[in-house]
């Protein structure tokens, strides 16, 4: 029977915080804002693309739907400048994979953007959704849930993998464990304190935290 883990995409598999606040930036400066540093836009980020610019632009401005258009467009086109994996992180995936596991990708992010970078970086994976029409953003389980199906996996004989409180709660509602990753945008804190169970400090321990969830230690 098929095993499969979902990771989220932002701060779990690649460092994108550069690359968001930069298009954050550009967004607000081409509106007359004023731009956010990178440690405010890591607190920002987690929750999609909408709360994103609602949280930079500190609320819903009456122009807020040109903010987003203008903001999905630019994205994209510069979603790969500084963005990169997390060391290790290919090399536990290609591990992963030899010893059996599916693979899939569930973001926040864009569909057209996470569909890019998954094709970049993650070829070797089965699957990756993102946000879009008729699935809601997590922490609604329903993205793990349609990647489950089209995996062909049931849940339990899954894993999520995510670095922040909204993965904890996508995991939870979903009916899935999760293992969070301290090593992305969320402090180990922050983690404990939104109710992670298993930590992993680095992508070299993932393989080891499976093997106690699927044993159940």
């Amino acid at each position: 029977m098929n095993k499969a883990i979902l990771w989220d995409l932002d701060g779990t598999l690649l460092y994108t915080l550069q690359d968001l606040t930069n298009a954050t930036n550009a967004t607000l400066r081409a509106f007359g804002l004023p731009e956010r540093s990178l440690e405010e836009i890591r607190t920002f980020v987690g929750n999609g693309a909408i709360q994103q610019m609602r949280r930079a632009a500190g609320g819903e401005p009456e122009n807020f739907q040109e903010m987003m258009a203008y903001y999905r467009a630019y994205y994209p086109q510069h979603c790969n400048e500084t963005t990169r994996p997390y060391d290790g992180i290919l090399e536990t995936a290609a591990r992963l994979r030899a010893a059996g596991w599916r693979l899939a990708i569930v973001s926040n992010k864009p569909d057209n953007a996470t569909k890019a970078l998954w094709k970049t970086y993650f070829p070797t994976f089965d699957l990756a959704l993102g946000e879009g029409p008729g699935l809601p953003r997590k922490p609604a389980p329903d993205m793990a849930l349609r990647a489950l199906e089209l995996l062909d996996t049931p849940r339990e004989n899954a894993v999520y993998i995510g670095d922040s409180e909204v993965d904890v709660a996508t995991a939870r509602a979903a009916g899935i464990p999760c293992i969070s990753a301290c090593w992305g945008y969320r402090s180990e804190g922050e983690l404990l304190a939104a109710g992670a169970h298993r930590l992993c400090h680095s992508p070299a321990e993932v393989p080891d935290a499976l093997e106690e969830l699927l044993h159940g230690q």
